[in-house]
C-alpha cells in the first residue's frame, strides 16, 4: 500500500528534526515525505539541507498559502498520483517504530475505512480494571479501563451537562469526548473525529473534500471540522496500537487571548458542521457548556502559576462568546 506523508510546519526545526529521526526507523518507510513550511526564516529549511532523509521533498511556501489548513491543502496538491494513502503528522510528534505499519494495517482490516487515526501514549495515565468495574464521579471508565476524570467534567457530570457519547463522536450539542478519552488497549475503534496531527486518510477522500481556510494560522479545531465532513460519508477508525508521543512545542503558537477566542469561536463553527439546525435544548447546553468551562479556566488563574496567560485566555473566550451574538462564523464554507 502506497502512501505519502504530509507535514506541515512552522519555526520548528529541532521538533521537526527529532520526528523525521523517529520515521526514519520505521518499519514501513513513507514512499514520499511532504514537509510543507510556513516559517518567517530559512532555519527550517537549512536543518533539512544538512540532514537527508530518504523520498523527502521540501516546500517553503508563500504568505498566501500560510496557515496549516491552507498547508495541508498545498500539500495535498503535491502528493504523488500512485499514493493510495495520505498522512498527516504534527511536527512536534514522535512515532514508536512500528507506527505506519500498524495504521496501513488498519486499512486491511477495515477495508471501509476512509481515515485512520494513531494514538498518542503521552498525555494521559491510564489503568486496567477489567470488565466488571464501577468507576466513582471522580473517573472515567472505557472498555475495562480507567482514567481520573478531569475537573471540567466531574462539574459537568453534577450539572447533566456531560456528554452523552462515546469518545471521539460528537453530540448534537458538541463538546464531546475527544479519541484522547479511549483507552491504550490495542484495539481499534469507530470514530467521528481523529486529531488531524496523528492523522491519515484515503487519497480519494481528497477528491470531495479539502481542509476548510476558516480555521486560519494555528488552525485550531480545524481536524474535527475536516473530519465530521468525512464522517458523514463513510467510516473512520481510531487504532490504539498504532502509536506516538505528542510534545506540544509552544513555539509557533497563537498568544493566549487569541486562543481563548478560537476556542469558543472555532467550536461553535464546528458545532454547527455536526448539527446545522440544533433545537433550543441543543442550544442552551452549548452555550452553558461554554459558560462552565470559561469560569473554570478563570478560576486557574487562582491556582496556576502563568496567571497573565490564563487570564488573557479567559478574556479571549468571553470576547468570542460575546461576538457570536453579532459575527457568527459561516459553517456553511
Amino acid at each position: 500500500m502506497r502512501f505519502s506523508l504530509i507535514i506541515c510546519t512552522y519555526m520548528r526545526p529541532k521538533p521537526l528534526f527529532k520526528l523525521l529521526q523517529s520515521v526514519k526507523e520505521q518499519t514501513i518507510y513513507p514512499d514520499e515525505i511532504l514537509i510543507v513550511d510556513g516559517s518567517l526564516n530559512q532555519n527550517t529549511q537549512t536543518a533539512l539541507q544538512d540532514n537527508q532523509f530518504k523520498n523527502l521533498v521540501y516546500f517553503l511556501v508563500s504568505d498566501q498559502e500560510r496557515g496549516l489548513t491552507k498547508q495541508r491543502n498545498f500539500g495535498i496538491t503535491k502528493v504523488n498520483s500512485h499514493s493510495e494513502i495520505i498522512c498527516f503528522l504534527d511536527d512536534d510528534t514522535v512515532l514508536e517504530v512500528d507506527y505506519f505499519e500498524k495504521l496501513l494495517l488498519t486499512y486491511k482490516i477495515h477495508p471501509d475505512a476512509l481515515g485512520v487515526g494513531g494514538y498518542i501514549i503521552n498525555e494521559t495515565e491510564w489503568k486496567k480494571v477489567g470488565k466488571e468495574y464501577k468507576a466513582s464521579k471522580k473517573e472515567f471508565y472505557f472498555d475495562g479501563w480507567k482514567r481520573k476524570e478531569s475537573s471540567r467534567f466531574v462539574l459537568r457530570k453534577k450539572l447533566g451537562l456531560d456528554s452523552d457519547c462515546p469518545p471521539g463522536f460528537s453530540s448534537l450539542f458538541s463538546h464531546g469526548r475527544s479519541v484522547g478519552f479511549l483507552p491504550p488497549s490495542g484495539e481499534i475503534y469507530p470514530v467521528e473525529q481523529l486529531m488531524g496531527g496523528v492523522s491519515s486518510f484515503k487519497k480519494t477522500v481528497f477528491d470531495s473534500f479539502q481542509f476548510s481556510t476558516y480555521f486560519e494560522g494555528y488552525g485550531l479545531y480545524e481536524d474535527a471540522d475536516f473530519c465530521i465532513r468525512v464522517a458523514k460519508k463513510g467510516k473512520l477508525y481510531l487504532n490504539t496500537a498504532a502509536q506516538l508521543y505528542h510534545y506540544h512545542d509552544a513555539s509557533g503558537r497563537p498568544n493566549q487571548y487569541h486562543y481563548g477566542r478560537m476556542v469558543v469561536r472555532n467550536g461553535w463553527y464546528v458545532w454547527r458542521v455536526k448539527n446545522p439546525k440544533p433545537i433550543l435544548k441543543d442550544k442552551l447546553k452549548w452555550h452553558a457548556i461554554t459558560i462552565v468551562l470559561t469560569l473554570i479556566r478563570f478560576s486557574n488563574v487562582f491556582t496556576k502559576s502563568n496567571r497573565k496567560e490564563v487570564f488573557t485566555e479567559t478574556v479571549g473566550r468571553i470576547m468570542g462568546w460575546w461576538s457570536l451574538t453579532f459575527s457568527k462564523p459561516n459553517s456553511n464554507n
